[in-house]
């Protein structure tokens, strides 16, 4: 007979729905609130304190930096303590930091308060998120993953317009202390409701094989492990280059190749949708194909969709297809980041690992948005551009390298 006390295919189901959809809510209020709302508040920011738009980004920028030196650490304590935990107290720190954020008077208290924010918030977006669902269902957390980023693909959706309409109400202090709510009376009890309390490391079925080979449950061990870990490492940095300067700059960049600036505002808004778009097409049909397929696949367009925009300069129908292939591939991006590690390394350490991997490319992050503006303000649109085709493609080629040393180690 069955054991009462074991849940039902129907109740495990209901849970697992529970889980999803209760993190993607908090996945899409932490992003609104810990970095789309920045993007809209910032000018008035700027305004308040009464210094150069640099001291405001310069916050932000150190924040990110932050973030990327401690995701490692953070990635640690999921795998220790469970994400119940941590998730829990990364709400409560975020709710605190926003409020601080808020009341920030100088700029001392503004860095102070901007760089814990960031770094407080590797502890509740994606890659936290993507060890929690990987924590309650093991190798099989991929559906999940796809589903999650479904629902956190709304975040800029929802929050840019809201962000727009309560500044016509409020200023950005008000503002950040009503979002410093939503992290306490939304986020922190569903975090302990939902998530997966402290799990135990699987146990390997069997001893890791010789260097350079996949051990008997199909994860990388030895060389391959390394030189794939090198490899995604290098392909998520220089994406994170790119996806940065974008967030800041892509509206600047389209302007200056001559598009009109409701042209531009147009095409940047199709990102959005089609991030959307590809994630629902790699949930509904992309379980046939590897992660490590779809990565470089994916990865692929965004070169593509540059070199677009660099051909058909201000010709809004190719700028319009840029929009889309990069939408698409930023969306997908998203997808692979949790997946093809859990393919390639398995679910024992995959919060450490995860945070490992994005360390360096939070760190790139922070100096994108800096680094691009002076160059094209010191080379132009074409070069910039070019840097852009050269950083994406270089991503492409490294998932493309992976992906056939996978399948030889197989």
């Amino acid at each position: 007979m069955p054991n009462p006390s074991s849940p039902t295919p129907a109740s495990a189901d209901a849970s697992g729905l529970a889980l999803i959809v209760g993190l993607g809510l908090t996945q899409v209020i932490g992003y609104g609130t810990l970095y789309y709302a920045f993007a809209v508040l910032a000018p008035q920011m700027t305004a308040s304190f009464g210094w150069a738009p640099e001291w405001t980004y310069g916050g932000f920028a150190a924040g990110l930096l932050a973030g990327g030196l401690v995701a490692p650490v953070v990635g640690r304590l999921i795998d220790l303590y469970g994400t119940r935990l941590i998730m829990s107290i990364g709400s409560a720190l975020a709710g605190l930091s926003v409020l601080a954020l808020a009341e920030a008077r100088g700029p001392m208290s503004y860095f102070a308060a901007m760089i814990v924010l960031e770094a407080v918030a590797t502890m509740v977006l994606y890659d936290a998120a993507f060890a929690a669902l990987t924590q309650a269902k093991g190798s099989k957390a991929r559906r999940s993953i796809s589903q999650l980023t479904l629902i956190g693909g709304f975040a800029s959706t929802l929050f840019w317009p809201l962000t727009t309409m309560l500044l016509g109400q409020f200023d950005w202090r008000e503002i950040y202390r009503l979002y410093a709510l939503l992290h306490f009376v939304l986020c922190l009890p569903l975090h302990l409701l939902l998530l997966p309390g402290r799990v135990r490391s699987p146990a390997h079925a069997a001893q890791a094989g010789p260097a350079g080979h996949a051990d008997a449950g199909g994860y990388l061990q030895g060389d391959a492990r390394r030189i794939a870990f090198l490899l995604l490492a290098l392909a998520f940095s220089l994406q994170g280059f790119v996806v940065s300067a974008m967030s800041v700059h892509l509206l600047t960049l389209l302007q200056g190749l001559g598009l009109s600036a409701a042209a531009a505002v147009a095409i940047g808004a199709m990102v959005g949708p089609s991030q959307v778009a590809g994630r629902l097409i790699e949930m509904l049909f992309g379980t046939s194909l590897q992660p490590v397929t779809t990565a470089w696949t994916s990865a692929l367009l965004m070169p593509l969709g540059f070199a677009l925009l660099l051909a058909g300069g201000p010709a809004a129908t190719l700028a319009g297809l840029f929009a889309i292939a990069y939408g698409v591939s930023m969306g997908l991006g998203s997808i692979v980041r949790g997946t093809v590690p859990l393919q390639l390394f398995g679910p024992a350490g995959y919060g450490a690992m995860l945070g490992k991997l994005s360390a360096p490319g939070l760190v790139i992050r922070a100096a994108a948005p800096l680094a691009f503006a002076v160059l094209v303000e010191r080379a132009g649109q074409g070069p910039s551009l070019l840097l852009l085709i050269a950083c994406s493609g270089a991503a492409a080629l490294a998932l493309f390298v992976l992906a056939r040393k996978v399948g030889a180690a197989a």
